[in-house]
């Protein structure tokens, strides 16, 4: 019987150190997912802005006479 308890502290401190690695890794990645929308709202713009430019220059260019 104390051998099964031994064993049974031993799987929730095993169970209760995933958690913590679990929790920490959520975290981690939480703050990497808000990083990369940063990272993504950022460059949508600058795509946003070059479009508009080529768009702009397009314009520009004088079309051909038959």
């Amino acid at each position: 019987m104390e051998n099964e308890l031994n064993t049974l502290e031993e799987r929730i401190r095993e169970a209760v150190e995933l958690c913590k690695r679990l929790r920490a890794e959520n975290i981690d990645m939480r703050q990497r997912v808000l990083q990369l929308e940063s990272d993504n709202r950022r460059l949508r713009d600058k795509v946003a802005d070059a479009v508009g430019r080529i768009d702009t220059l397009v314009g520009k260019i004088p079309e051909s006479a038959p």
